[in-house]
């Protein structure tokens, strides 16, 4: 199973792309801008996307990616997620004002698009890699994604603030290799973290306390400019951890 890092960051600017990764070539976890560096063969190969929460910055290029696959499409591209995002994508995306509504095109028995409703908790099986959605603490309704298949475990926590249901999650589990996970924020920021559903360090660290894994720590979605001084923070407050601060275009084979 490999893991490519389309876009990782709390932005965008040069060289930064918000929130997507893809597993093999058939799988996307969330579709920030980083799909758009995909090439047209790339675009095409895919066939599910798993959403953590409705946010624009995990979402920009999901309307325009299946209108530019349209023509290429086969079977309908499935969005798994839960109902509330769901719900938050038909009613403010594809609602034919925004964006077109692809699971009714091109004909409502043939769309090229459909989504899977999952439930936090739920499993989800694709030709051998097993997919478990777990609820987080988010301004909306989020989630995190464990994503296994025999061989490596992998966790992204979409986005997320101070919660038990997360590491509860992974402590359950017998086995996690790498735990990307995010740190909007400065500690400066605390409070507004807090607010809008986010980490900051010391959140991070906090939390951290709970974990019984020793993974790999991947650091995600830090505000452009500032990541170098979150990643420090981080360090400070995890010391015992192995940190490492996520880039786009990064690969991983688990």
């Amino acid at each position: 199973m490999q893991i490519k890092i389309l876009g990782c960051s709390g932005g965008v600017s040069a060289n930064l792309r918000t929130t997507s990764l893809m597993v093999d070539e058939d799988i996307l976890i969330d579709a920030g801008t980083g799909v758009g560096d995909l090439s047209l063969e790339e675009m095409s190969h895919i066939q599910h996307i798993f959403l953590t929460h409705s946010h624009l910055d995990h979402i920009a290029s999901l309307p325009l990616l299946v209108d530019t696959i349209f023509d290429r499409i086969q079977e309908p591209l499935v969005v798994h997620a839960r109902a509330d995002t769901i719900e938050a994508l038909k009613h403010h995306i594809f609602n034919n004002i925004i964006w077109p509504d692809f699971s009714r095109l091109p004909s409502v028995d043939k769309p090229v698009m459909t989504f899977n409703v999952l439930s936090p908790n739920e499993h989800c099986e694709l030709n051998g890699r097993h997919f478990e959605m777990i609820p987080v603490n988010h301004i909306v309704p989020g989630a995190g994604y464990r994503v296994s298949n025999g061989t490596g475990v992998f966790v992204f926590s979409g986005d997320t603030t101070s919660n038990d249901t997360l590491w509860q999650a992974l402590n359950t589990g017998d086995r996690l290799d790498v735990l990307m996970v995010e740190a909007a924020f400065a500690n400066k920021d605390i409070d507004l973290c807090r607010r809008a559903g986010h980490y900051c360090p010391q959140l991070l660290g906090e939390d951290m306390r709970k974990l019984k894994h020793d993974p790999d720590i991947y650091i995600s979605h830090t505000k452009p400019g500032d990541e170098q001084n979150i990643f420090a923070e981080c360090q400070q407050a995890m010391p015992e951890r192995k940190l490492h601060l996520l880039n786009g275009k990064e690969t991983f084979t688990l």
